[in-house]
């Protein structure tokens, strides 16, 4: 009862006595016992009286660090000594995930960012933990675009969603900032004027406007009691025993630039590029409208032509995009 409890108060504040109740078949005088305790504990907080009484999540922790780059040393050791420690005691499930997450954005910060400094931040509840890293270098996004030479830095969005990019080939895959998107319920990366958010329940990524200043923000949130794991995220987009990266869910919509459908094949191209370095491309169609049929000619006939160890799986298109699919599939028999 009480971990129902913490698990949805914050989405019922005002009555999360009654859902309880409900969910549990037995008294409110039962829930309350259950919420006192939690009160007691200091795992919720109340405000009001009698009917207009209302409860949420207490801060059980908030820490905060500044790095200097230049002599913060490794992630690991920042990790171990001063992260892990403010988020214990947790499973080693929901630990590790933490561990890959943590380590892979800041060492990102630390190779990539040309930064000077980075701050790290964790707050605890009873129910979720949350990390946020901000550096104060040039920009994830910026740095992505300036080194593709594309147009917009909502189109850097689009390779880091494909998985498998680094501007420093040599030292990194490119896959720790798509793996760690997907282990969290909330990932976000904040860069210029761009936002990019990632949650596990939603049925899509989102890029909002922003204007953030310079450098990137990072920011985890994943609950303290989820059955999620690195391995099991691991094993969604790979095959084998040694975890090889094969398999990739690219929303669509990233290739648009503004308000513009998808009807070129330079958008097309845009898009496709490194697919070639996956077995398995699933082409995610939601919220894109409609597109043209050089567009859809490039990405579903010519590249399979030059690339057929590649599948590629449309998913979510609406009846006109379908219509489109359909067309170039059966011209290309």
């Amino acid at each position: 009862m009480r971990t129902f409890i913490v698990a949805n108060v914050t989405k019922h504040p005002t009555d999360i006595v009654r859902r309880a109740a409900e969910k549990f078949d037995c008294s409110r005088q039962a829930i309350h016992r259950h919420i006192q305790r939690l009160l007691e504990v200091g795992a919720l907080i109340e405000s009001g009286k009698t009917r207009s009484r209302t409860y949420a999540l207490a801060q059980l922790s908030s820490w905060q660090q500044h790095y200097e780059v230049a002599s913060s040393g490794d992630e690991g050791d920042i990790w171990m000594r001063d992260v892990r420690p403010q988020l214990e005691p947790l499973a080693t499930n929901v630990m590790g995930i933490w561990q890959y997450g943590f380590t892979e954005m800041f060492n990102n910060a630390l190779d990539h960012a040309q930064a000077r400094s980075i701050a790290v931040a964790v707050t605890k509840t009873a129910a979720t933990s949350e990390v946020s890293i901000r550096d104060d270098g040039v920009g994830i996004f910026h740095k992505i675009q300036a080194a593709l030479g594309l147009l917009d830095e909502r189109h850097a969005v689009l390779e880091l969603a494909k998985g498998k990019f680094t501007t420093d080939p040599q030292r990194h895959s490119g896959e720790g900032i798509f793996f760690s998107s997907r282990m969290f319920d909330c990932f976000s990366i904040t860069s210029g004027s761009v936002s990019f958010s990632h949650q596990a329940k939603a049925p899509e990524d989102w890029i909002l406007e922003t204007d953030a200043s310079g450098g990137t923000a990072v920011r985890m949130e994943l609950g303290n009691h989820t059955s999620r794991s690195v391995n099991k995220v691991f094993k969604q987009f790979t095959t084998g025993d040694d975890f090889g990266f094969t398999k990739t869910v690219v929303p669509v919509r990233l290739a648009q630039y503004g308000d513009d459908n998808l009807v070129s094949r330079s958008q097309a191209k845009r898009l496709i590029a490194r697919f070639e370095k996956f077995r398995t491309v699933v082409l995610d169609f939601k919220g894109v409208a409609l597109i043209g049929q050089a567009f859809a000619d490039e990405v579903l006939r010519v590249f399979p032509l030059a690339h057929p160890e590649v599948e590629l799986v449309p998913l979510n298109a609406n009846k006109e995009v379908s219509q489109m699919i359909a067309h170039v599939l059966e011209a290309s028999r």
